[in-house]
């Protein structure tokens, strides 16, 4: 059966508008996203699939191409459409830390890191470059490594805070084994690249660990 001939109070447009985006399912969602579905399955039964092929919203933002097209009735269109929402998303909250201080945001800041990193499957090293009021002035991927190891280089960090005007710095990298725990190298890392920078007197703020849906702060975990 066609969504369009579900009962109004039922159908996930109408829902949303009713009660709100959050009140609806994940699937429901991803089916007002999708719009249609095809011979046999609604939207919300493609929604559904979506669900349990990549078993997370985080896992399918970051999907291949190949891999969501795998899906009937998905293809091209549909993937570019999804990257855009998602890259809208992450711009919003790039603006929203610009705005505002990013130790005061720390919600926004997570949230950004989890749709830049998260689910990405090799081990990507970025930083927040933050003046001295800890508002955004740009994030970088510096460094991209393999699905166990990246190297970090503290003078490229150094000269690429140098070059942003950075008064501090928020570092985060990913988890892809899903571990969220810092290793012993993490915080080897993370001393290195603190005394550098504190050389030319910019301030290292934090270290994120994104790894599946959790994120891990150094500064909370008192390593800093």
């Amino acid at each position: 059966m066609r969504i369009t001939e579900w009962p109004e109070d039922e159908r996930p447009r109408e829902r949303l508008l009713k009660h709100g985006a959050a009140a609806l399912s994940e699937a429901e969602l991803l089916a007002i996203f999708l719009r249609s579905g095809i011979a046999g399955k609604s939207a919300v039964d493609l929604g559904r699939e979506l669900i349990a092929r990549f078993g997370s919203l985080h896992r399918l933002f970051a999907a291949t191409l190949e891999e969501v097209a795998a899906i009937a009735g998905l293809g091209p269109a549909k993937y570019a459409q999804l990257k855009a929402v998602i890259e809208m998303v992450r711009r919003a909250l790039a603006e929203e830390i610009g705005e505002r201080d990013a130790l005061a945001s720390p919600r926004e800041v997570r949230d950004f890191l989890q749709l830049t990193l998260g689910g990405r499957a090799h081990e990507v090293f970025v930083a927040l470059f933050l003046d001295a009021q800890n508002r955004l002035l740009a994030s970088e991927e510096l460094f991209r490594g393999t699905l166990t190891q990246t190297s970090v280089y503290p003078r490229e960090v150094v000269k690429t805070a140098l070059k942003h005007n950075a008064a501090g710095v928020i570092f985060a990298h990913n988890h892809p084994s899903g571990v969220a725990e810092p290793s012993r190298a993490d915080e080897l890392l993370t001393q290195t690249l603190k005394q550098a920078l504190s050389l030319v007197e910019i301030k290292t703020l934090d270290h994120f660990i994104v790894a599946g849906t959790r994120t891990v702060s150094f500064a909370e975990r008192g390593l800093l």
